[in-house]
């Protein structure tokens, strides 16, 4: 029996379309995760390109061809945008559309008029580039996300593969083989496009219900302007940290930053600015800390740093890296960023709770303050009870101070 291509085509249109709208209404509209949004437009795309091969054996075949070429290849660089989206990691808009226009151009110089594999090469290796590295996004997401993940990174890695043996077997043969037209032509392919997408399907929208649920309990998490940990979340994850330290037997060492006569920033230049103040001031000191350390807005301009493993000097050297970068720093309006002072406690007492510390370190931020701002002051010792002086060698100015 000859499976017809054409008619293969339409069913996988009509498939396509479906799974698109279904899709959209149930998994996009419901949680507008950025995965869904992805898979949408991945569907339409698959949906448009495999329209545009409909009239392949036509006149128009000189464009649509290279079209359909576009768009899949489009569509398979969404599956991957898509995925890496599941994993947070930064989307370079870039990559997108330059192996589909790369795939394009070549087609255009490929007789498109007259070959129906016009830019076949170049298309089916992007194909399975792009498929491939879906999968392998989906594999590497954490073992408490979504078991709907594994069909997911199976059916990518298959469609990859496949994809893969359609390009060795096309340079190798070509087209016109017999083992490339029985195993990977395109009435095949369609049909097993059509399988792997019944089993897709449903999993869409697990995964879109769990990207939008890790979203909203991040965004519990967050402090809504800088995008640190809030109070709350701060102090919950600070007391685990703590408690793992004196278990593990590993001292640490707790920041207390506020910003110098922040509200002259409000009243010369207006809330905007202030807002921007922070977030300088919170992209500063992410900037300065390790990956494994704890940054939280404390309210208001005062924030709040926890580093496992460090001691007050290590501390002290954060301190004058974010006070070094707020005199670097540009602001939108043109003002001069504040100046800040900073309270440093030694996570030393086995006995202290973290409140303690906290107080301890509040009271050396108002040492900071009262000496006249722009400095670190570290706090006093409390297994011992000892109070820090104002004039002790442990008062450290941070660089560039006044």
């Amino acid at each position: 029996m000859t499976l017809d291509t054409a008619s293969l085509r339409v069913a996988f249109a009509v498939v396509a379309l479906t799974l698109c709208l279904l899709f959209y209404f149930a998994a996009f509209r419901g949680t507008r995760s950025a995965y869904s949004a992805w898979w949408c437009v991945a569907l339409t795309l698959f949906l448009t390109g495999s329209a545009a091969y409909l009239l392949n054996g036509t006149d128009h075949q000189v464009w649509a061809n290279p079209l359909g070429n576009f768009l899949l290849v489009a569509g398979g660089s969404s599956v991957w945008a898509g995925a890496r989206s599941l994993r947070k990691v930064r989307q370079h808009m870039w990559f997108l559309p330059v192996p589909a226009v790369i795939t394009v151009v070549v087609s255009a110089f490929d007789s498109p008029a007259s070959n129906t594999w016009s830019g076949g090469a170049i298309f089916l290796a992007f194909m399975s580039t792009t498929i491939g590295l879906a999968a392998r996004e989906l594999w590497q997401l954490e073992a408490g996300f979504s078991q709907a993940r594994i069909p997911m990174a199976v059916a990518a890695g298959l469609m990859s593969t496949y994809y893969f043996g359609r390009f060795v077997t096309f340079v190798i043969q070509g087209p016109n083989s017999p083992a490339f037209t029985t195993f990977f032509g395109s009435a095949v392919t369609t049909l097993v496009t059509m399988a792997l997408l019944a089993v897709v399907s449903f999993s869409m929208s697990a995964l879109s219900s769990e990207q939008q649920n890790r979203d909203l309990r991040v965004a519990a998490s967050r402090d809504g302007l800088t995008g640190l940990l809030n109070r709350q979340t701060f102090l919950e994850r600070a007391a685990s940290e703590l408690n793992r330290l004196r278990e593990d037997g590993i001292h640490g060492t707790l920041i207390l930053a506020d910003l110098d006569h922040f509200k002259s920033v409000n009243d010369t230049y207006g809330h905007a600015a202030g807002d921007s103040a922070l977030k300088i001031f919170a992209n500063a000191c992410q900037a300065a800390v390790r990956s494994t350390d704890l940054v939280g807005r404390y309210g208001g301009e005062e924030f709040i740093m926890l580093l496992p493993g460090a001691n007050p000097y290590r501390a002290t050297l954060v301190a004058h890296e974010i006070s070094a970068d707020l005199e670097r720093a540009k602001t939108p309006n043109g003002f001069r960023m504040p100046t800040a002072s900073y309270g440093i406690v030694s996570l030393d007492s086995p006995r202290a709770e973290l409140r303690d510390f906290i107080a301890s370190a509040d009271a050396a931020l108002y040492k900071a303050k009262s000496q006249g701002r722009n400095r670190a002051i570290l706090g006093g010792l409390l297994s011992s009870g000892r109070a820090t002086s104002p004039n002790s060698p442990e008062t450290r100015r941070p660089p560039g101070s006044a």
